[in-house]
């Protein structure tokens, strides 16, 4: 087989890359390879503000792609090897695909922690086939530990029913991978509110099953809880015990006829709880799982592939897209690189402008998205909105704060350097995203303005129009 374009991942970062390059280049040809039977793809795009996107995330058959675009092939496989001297790859083992231009976008695996190697009772949440596995076990569970402080953690405190829960986070307050410690207090109360677990949920989206031959899938969406009833075996409301600054240190399998719960637990701070699962959800890791002839593929220190400013890697014409790539250019000064589904669509839109721009030989210049970081997201029912240094990355401590809370409604933090906005953290609806990423790319001085920012009898979005 042989193609122009050839793009290895069906998740969010790959599935963006082929359908970009689909309209860009609609009379060559792409061939997209997935691990998975099901692929990704972003729907409901919705432009909040010029770079603040929300989308939803479904999960299709791998066909859905080849029968909305001519010329786009969808390959069910794994990449085994790849032979950038004759610009080959192998698929599974007997699928061999010549390309002109590839682009890896394999994402990344769940970093789970040491002790779940061979226990039944640890589960990490990456991909459908795992939510659905936790579900079913979730069922008959009365008490649950949940190792992670980011995003799936987050939401599975917030969402777990009639199921008490440890919460085990090695920082000093919750949600620290996105939110600072006041942020963290402002989410508190979420922690205790009664759902009612009655409540059918509804869910207009079609359902797919995952072919039991596929070994792992693309990373969920950011939306995945809303649809599944995520319930336990208890009649009452779940009990939330969070231990801070805490690291799992063993996990022993108990014997059944002595204990009500499979699993004991032991944490650094001496706890030993018992219990029924331990969910670990601590991140990702680059998923390289091939080889390549050339030993010239560039990794960083913890196996990303380094890609320039042009999503290159140091193999001439392969690209890297997504979880599995590291961001080795100079960053402008709002903006960052992190693991996140808005990042990978963003990373695959732009490779594939880059590769396509790279066949023509017309010069392309950097997307105006990598000028400023957002990431829009709900944290305990929350909409939450994070724009530039927002928690005061690469400011040192030479920066200053200004602050308003409304309990249960609104929490609001802008970032102030020399009396000009470098980030914000908005959690609520406060309809001032547009306006604090007006302020952080113009950089006006709004020295004589502080003391009215965040009044809220001033409109000072009107203002800032």
């Amino acid at each position: 087989m042989n193609a122009t374009f050839v793009i290895i991942g069906g998740g969010i970062a790959g599935v963006t890359c082929a359908e970009t390059l689909a309209f860009y280049q609609p009379d060559k040809k792409i061939i997209l390879v997935s691990e998975s039977s099901l692929i990704k793809t972003v729907t409901n795009l919705l432009a909040l503000t010029q770079t603040i996107t929300t989308f939803n995330v479904e999960e299709a058959p791998i066909n859905t792609l080849s029968s909305k675009y001519e010329n786009i092939s969808v390959i069910h496989g794994k990449l085994r090897k790849i032979s950038d001297e004759d610009k080959t790859i192998l698929i599974n083992s007997d699928i061999k695909i010549t390309y002109e231009y590839l682009c890896i976008c394999i994402g990344a695996l769940p970093k789970l922690i040491p002790q779940a190697k061979d226990n039944p009772y640890i589960l990490g949440i990456r991909d459908t086939d795992s939510v659905e596995q936790f579900i079913s076990k979730l069922s008959s569970s009365k008490r649950v530990m949940i190792v992670g402080n980011g995003g799936i953690a987050s939401e599975l405190v917030y969402k777990i029913q009639n199921t008490d829960i440890d919460w085990v986070i090695k920082d000093n307050h919750i949600s620290a991978t996105f939110v600072d410690p006041g942020a963290g207090e402002f989410f508190q109360s979420s922690l205790h509110k009664n759902f009612n677990a009655s409540e059918p949920i509804l869910n207009k989206r079609m359902r797919y099953n995952e072919d039991s031959s596929s070994k792992s899938g693309a990373a969920l969406g950011p939306d995945w809880y809303k649809h599944f009833q995520i319930k336990g075996a208890c009649e009452l409301p779940p009990q939330v015990k969070i231990h801070y600054q805490t690291e799992v240190t063993d996990v022993k399998i108990n014997n059944v006829a002595t204990s009500m719960f499979p699993v004991e637990v032991s944490l650094t701070n001496g706890e030993k709880i018992n219990c029924d699962l331990v969910i670990s959800a601590t991140g990702v890791e680059p998923n390289i799982d091939f080889e390549i002839s050339s030993s010239k593929l560039e990794l960083s220190p913890v196996n990303e592939i380094i890609v320039n400013e042009f999503m290159q890697t140091s193999v001439p014409n392969i690209y890297a897209a997504g979880d599995v790539c590291h961001a080795n250019w100079e960053h402008a000064k709002h903006w960052f690189p992190m693991k996140l589904w808005t990042q990978a669509r963003q990373m695959g839109c732009y490779a594939a402008k880059c590769m396509s721009g790279a066949l023509n030989k017309e010069e392309i210049l950097q997307d105006f998205c990598f000028e400023i970081f957002t990431h829009t997201t709900r944290l305990f029912g929350y909409k939450v909105i994070l724009l530039g240094l927002y928690n005061g990355q690469k400011l040192g401590n030479d920066y200053e704060i200004l602050f308003r809370m409304t309990k249960e409604h609104e929490y609001l933090k802008l970032i102030l350097q020399n009396g000009r906005l470098q980030g914000a953290v908005l959690i609520g609806d406060t309809d001032l995203e547009e306006m604090c990423e007006n302020l952080i790319l113009n950089q006006l001085d709004l020295s004589p303005y502080k003391e009215d920012l965040l009044d809220p009898n001033i409109d000072v979005e009107d203002y800032f129009d």
